[in-house]
């Protein structure tokens, strides 16, 4: 019978404090939270950069790409329509580089050459990579304020598989989201695979 009431108290304390051997339940899917642990991205002077401030009301666009990746670049000029639309509107866009072996010349080249418009920011250590779940280059996550996940993977439908690329695409995803943030629309799109370079560990 002691025995018995010693496991029942030690399941209630457990329970109460929450001791490092209990589970926790976890934050809602699609939620991130800030605490202590926050991102530490790197511009491209090697400054720490979290791009995701707790404050704000501006929801914010990260597109993963690569300056080697035929997919990725083949995507500048979607990039910068989607930019020159949904910027004014208080979209922040960010150009996200998850090669470690890309150094801050070789993106400021890339920039240069395929006249992106957007601000960019080194991931070697891939913290948003894992917190957005990306897979290739080019794929985009979408943020609205909290900050809260609402949507990731690819721009649009045009390539199929590699090798396969329609000529134009059918579903333009990030835009169809873009488009109900900004109208004050839920967004309900679902995440979708993208096709593209895939992002070494």
């Amino acid at each position: 019978m002691n025995r018995i009431w010693v496991l029942w108290l030690g399941a209630l304390a457990c329970l109460l404090i929450a001791s490092p051997g209990c589970s926790r339940v976890p934050p809602p899917q699609g939620e991130t939270q800030r605490g202590t642990d926050r991102l530490r991205l790197l511009d491209l002077n090697g400054n720490a950069v979290d791009p995701l401030p707790s404050g704000g009301t501006n929801s914010t666009v990260f597109v993963f790409v690569s300056t080697d990746c035929p997919i990725s670049n083949r995507y500048a000029p979607e990039i910068r329509r989607l930019h020159e639309k949904f910027a004014p509107l208080g979209v922040t866009f960010w150009l996200i580089y998850p090669g470690a072996t890309e150094t801050s010349e070789m993106i400021r080249r890339h920039l240069d050459e395929y006249t992106y418009p957007c601000s960019a920011l080194r991931d070697p250590r891939h913290e948003l990579v894992k917190q957005t779940q990306a897979r290739v280059t080019p794929e985009a996550a979408v943020f609205v304020p909290g900050p809260k996940l609402v949507y990731h993977g690819r721009i649009d439908d045009r390539y199929v598989d590699f090798g396969k690329e329609r000529p134009a695409p059918i579903r333009r995803d990030l835009h169809d989201v873009l488009t109900s943030i900004t109208s004050n629309r839920p967004v309900t799109n679902a995440p979708a695979l993208a096709v593209g370079c895939y992002i070494s560990e």
